[in-house]
């Protein structure tokens, strides 16, 4: 693929389709990582309406582009995302989470039927406790995953395959149930 090529990616993640509880927005990308860069944001939602509603996880979806690529990449086009999300202090001390976030980022790829290599990332456990005047608010935990891959490409309508699966990494950290397959949410009105 070339300039064009990149063009046409971003055109088709621009167009995507999350579900309504993952609100996408386009955002400045990394100008110095490779010579074409595009981003997408997230925030997610508990689904509910008014004063009920909650951001539970966000995230940052970058695609890059470097013409003959780069050699840890194995590829000319690289995916890199950051996604955070709150989680009970209770699983924030499990020992394997780090590998249940790793695990749950891969899973989400493949069965998405994304086809990737050279994946690499870090998972972080997060706790935060409050003292003094903010010693009023309960402990709070979060999860955080670093990762970048590079996706194997036929055509360029499979970047949708990746974005399908970052969405679905969203949902599995912010704990949203599943929807099943042919079955469509109920929209509540996007932003």
């Amino acid at each position: 693929m070339d300039v064009i090529g990149f063009s046409g990616l971003t055109q088709s993640l621009r167009a995507f389709k999350s579900r309504d509880e993952i609100i996408l927005e386009e955002v400045p990308a990394p100008q110095k990582l490779a010579t074409y860069s595009y981003a997408l944001s997230a925030d997610v939602s508990n689904g509910l309406l008014g004063d009920a509603e909650d951001e539970i996880a966000s995230g940052r979806f970058v695609l890059l582009y470097e013409p003959g690529g780069q050699d840890t990449w194995e590829g000319e086009y690289r995916c890199v995302t950051y996604v955070r999300a709150d989680v009970d202090p209770m699983m924030q001390e499990d020992p394997l989470l780090p590998e249940v976030g790793w695990n749950w980022l891969l899973e989400t790829l493949t069965q998405s039927q994304c086809h990737f290599t050279a994946a690499s990332g870090t998972v972080t456990r997060v706790a935060s406790a409050s003292f003094g005047k903010l010693s009023q608010r309960s402990d709070e935990a979060e999860i955080e995953i670093r990762a970048s891959w590079t996706p194997i490409m036929k055509n360029p309508s499979e970047i949708l395959l990746h974005m399908t699966g970052w969405c679905n990494l969203l949902a599995e950290i912010a704990g949203l149930a599943p929807v099943p397959e042919g079955i469509s949410t109920i929209s509540r009105g996007r932003r």
